[in-house]
């Protein structure tokens, strides 16, 4: 059984400990964390995830497990992966290395990351929960002979709206990476070209072609809102970033040269009973869609009750309400890909291979969306097949990135 340590104890961490309490194969040995660190570890060794300690140090961490996980907020990531190598330098034996999505803010720091990490040598994955949706898979597997009979699927829809991160940091387009489109966009885009993907064909097969997107701040730039923000830090005032993205990205069979399309849109503006995933596929004379709001269970609380609620995200992530009638998701974690992604890439990691999902196409999702950027930024269609065009995106920053979101929103 493989010791999994995590660096970072904030939400995405949380959850990752909720999936584990599914996953038979690891055991949650170690956490290493400038806040929370304790608390996460309390709750896995209460949740009997194993001896679960924290550590100082990534070195110290390192050297006491088999794969370390890094959960850090994303402007760390490419200080902790030096770090993990420094302790594998020094003698730690690792097995694998987890990266949550997004892998990177930018082109250059997703290379950074995989090439540090190709030099240690250590199967890799990339946490992109959604491509081990079960209900996308299941619905795949069901339309297995008729993709087969008919052809591949031509247009996928994909969409994870919310109201809004829970850290500060995650709104603050500076050390996100920008807004909505980097926080969610990686999962929309990542998701909507493993629909279109014929089945049998690896998940680099389809070729990008074009992007073209357009981004907005149609909520969090108007009060009172604003003004939240800037009660815990963030001033879209001054520094701001997109609440809403969509992005079109066109695809191409580089067998038969048929062409197909991901939308992908995005929002913090979703004021809903919670979280949604939207997904839907289209092929020709099929189709499948996913709606993570529909559930089979639900649950009413009236107004004389509420004042006992003590979490109304403990029935659904990014829940906004506590009061009413409510969605209840019994197990989120698989409901979102949790469990699968982690049942692959400790599988994996004990057979000595990547994972599904390994950095590399971490750093493709990373470059798809900074063409998505670019082309907010020039109004103008991303030509993903001009070399130039390529060689620019290797040192792009989006202005809001930046901090000059101004400019563009």
């Amino acid at each position: 059984m493989l010791k999994i340590g995590m660096i970072g104890a904030g939400f995405v961490a949380g959850f990752h400990e909720r999936a584990l309490r599914s996953v038979r194969i690891g055991e949650f040995a170690g956490v290493c964390a400038p806040k929370g660190a304790e608390a996460l570890a309390q709750v896995a060794r209460q949740n009997q995830l194993g001896n679960t300690q924290v550590y100082a140090t990534v070195a110290d961490l390192a050297k006491a497990v088999d794969v370390v996980c890094v959960f850090a907020p994303n402007f760390a990531r490419v200080e902790i992966m030096r770090q993990i190598a420094q302790a594998v330098e020094s003698g730690a034996k690792l097995k694998g290395i987890i990266v949550e999505k997004p892998l990177a803010r930018t082109v250059k720091e997703a290379d950074t990351l995989v090439r540090i990490a190709t030099a240690m040598n250590i199967p890799t994955a990339y946490f992109e929960n959604q491509i081990h949706m079960p209900s996308i898979l299941q619905a795949r597997h069901q339309l297995a002979s008729v993709e087969k009979a008919m052809g591949p699927a031509h247009l996928a829809r994909s969409a994870e709206e919310h109201g809004g991160p829970h850290e500060p940091w995650f709104w603050d387009p500076t050390t996100q990476g920008g807004g909505v489109c980097c926080d969610m966009g990686c999962h929309s885009i990542a998701c909507g070209m493993f629909m279109l993907t014929p089945l049998g064909k690896p998940l680099d097969y389809l070729q990008p072609v074009s992007i073209n997107a357009s981004m907005a701040l149609l909520k969090w730039g108007k009060e009172p809102w604003l003004g939240q923000l800037k009660a815990r830090g963030v001033d879209y005032s001054k520094t701001p970033a997109e609440d809403y993205s969509t992005v079109t990205l066109e695809l191409k069979d580089p067998q038969t040269g048929h062409r197909s399309i991901v939308q992908a849109v995005n929002s913090w503006i979703y004021d809903a009973p919670g979280l949604r995933l939207l997904m839907e596929t289209f092929g020709p004379g099929y189709s499948y869609t996913v709606n993570s709001l529909q559930s089979p269970s639900g649950i009413f609380i009236s107004d004389a009750a509420a004042t006992a609620v003590v979490d109304s995200e403990l029935a659904l992530e990014k829940s906004q309400a506590s009061r009413g009638s409510l969605i209840l998701q019994p197990n989120e974690a698989d409901l979102y890909g949790y469990v699968a992604e982690w049942i692959d890439a400790l599988t994996a990691f004990e057979q000595g291979k990547d994972a599904k999902l390994n950095l590399e196409y971490g750093k493709t999702i990373t470059t798809l969306i900074l063409a998505a950027y670019m082309s907010h930024e020039k109004r103008q269609v991303i030509d993903l097949t001009d070399a130039r065009v390529l060689r620019e995106l290797e040192d792009y920053v989006p202005l809001i990135q930046k901090g000059e979101g101004a400019k563009v929103l």
